[in-house]
């Protein structure tokens, strides 16, 4: 088993856990090593596996490109062989389902399993039923499968485009600009595709279509096929999962703060930046801040990087992180430990660079010990990492809409 758990790559997936040849738990993970380690460690945690681990004879795992693949995978898996540790414990309140309404234009929710079941025994709903979703933000999980297939929330044939509609999110049922049928066909069947772990079939699907447009020149529907696209290529958005999909044991222990950074910029101007922070139980929404730089001329993400830490070190309300992790490279870095130096602030600093080939993450590092430190929670930091950069990015584009 020891020899098994070393194997696990330390990407984002679900772990399953079998008794002989019954699956009795499935599970998902942003680093399946660190997770499925976590559980023989003999550190006890509320979990209600932990009571049976000594039954788990056997592991296997399924990698995912991202967390929000991992949370569709897991809850086909639960759907459809209803593992006994997973039910274990579980009340009515903790499960999350989607359903897709019947409706003319069909309405996309999220309810718990009591919802569910009152509504099953009313036929109230005549509707496609996905899930259960364990451990999952609901509100952050709809508004990225409204962002990556186009949902709409809005009335249909109101006359007015909604505000959704005025950011390109809605497709205009609001405004009569599409028909029902038309609706169906370019937002809830992808729609369900994806909820029924199909990524693959509809990439395919959507790469077709965007050949298809752009060979009779319709250029406009080629473009919009092209953003969900490579949003299902590259979400990433870890704000998708409450505290409880995180699991790093031995920070679990101890109070711990990381404070992550970011710039984006577009040109000259419109620089901004963003500082993200996770705890031992994962990212505190929070405590997230967001920065206009305001005194750098000309594009320098190293000049812009020290004038958002030395803005957040103006706040001595914020608590000081036990490390600084970077979104660049040794000039970031060396940059950041002069703004620390110059407000007598000695603290651990990691960089993260994309690598030569933009391919490779290279790890920059304030001393030795911070060497040793990033080893053994690296999954932890890219993630921090990734999440900066989601955030820069989120707030650059808010910005421009603003102008």
């Amino acid at each position: 088993m020891l020899q098994k758990i070393k194997s696990l790559p330390t990407k984002p997936g679900i772990y399953l856990f079998y008794h002989k040849k019954e699956l009795i738990y499935v599970g998902k993970a942003t680093n399946l090593k660190t997770r499925v380690k976590s559980y023989f460690q003999g550190q006890k945690t509320p979990r209600p596996i932990e009571s049976f681990i000594d039954e788990v004879t056997n592991i296997k795992w399924n990698v995912t490109d991202n967390v929000l693949e991992a949370i569709i995978l897991e809850a086909n898996f639960i759907k459809k062989h209803e593992p006994k540790y997973n039910i274990v414990g579980k009340d009515d309140k903790s499960w999350n389902y989607i359903i897709i309404t019947n409706d003319e234009y069909p309405k996309v929710k999220f309810v718990r399993q009591h919802e569910l079941s009152a509504a099953r025994t009313q036929k109230l709903f005549k509707s496609k039923i996905f899930g259960p979703y364990p451990s999952v933000n609901t509100k952050n999980l709809f508004r990225t499968l409204q962002r990556l297939f186009n949902i709409s929330t809005c009335k249909p044939n109101q006359n007015k485009p909604c505000f959704y509609n005025q950011i390109n999110i809605c497709l205009g049922i609001c405004a009569g600009e599409l028909s029902a049928s038309e609706y169906k066909k370019r937002v809830i069947t992808p729609l369900v595709q994806f909820l029924r772990g199909n990524k693959k079939l509809l990439v395919k699907n959507i790469e077709k279509r965007m050949k298809v447009a752009a060979k009779e020149q319709n250029f406009e529907e080629a473009s919009r096929l092209r953003d969900p696209l490579i949003g299902l290529k590259k979400v990433q958005d870890i704000t998708l999962i409450n505290k409880s999909f995180f699991d790093y044991p031995r920070l679990a222990r101890e109070s711990f703060r990381i404070e992550g950074y970011d710039i984006s910029n577009l040109g000259d101007t419109g620089i901004v930046g963003s500082m993200v922070v996770f705890n031992q139980n994962g990212p505190v929404k929070s405590a997230y801040r967001k920065f206009k730089v305001r005194t750098v001329t000309g594009q320098s993400d190293v000049d812009s990087l020290a004038e958002i830490v030395q803005r957040r070190l103006n706040h001595p309300e914020w608590p000081l992180p036990k490390l600084f992790l970077i979104d660049g490279g040794k000039p970031q870095v060396n940059k950041v430990r002069s703004v620390l130096k110059e407000n007598d602030i000695d603290l651990p600093i990691i960089g993260i660079a994309k690598g030569k080939a933009r391919k490779k993450n290279e790890f920059i590092f304030s001393s030795i010990k911070t060497k040793e430190w990033a080893n053994q929670y690296e999954n932890l930091l890219i993630q921090t990492r990734d999440e900066a950069h989601r955030f820069a990015i989120k707030y650059q584009r808010q910005t421009r809409k603003i102008k």
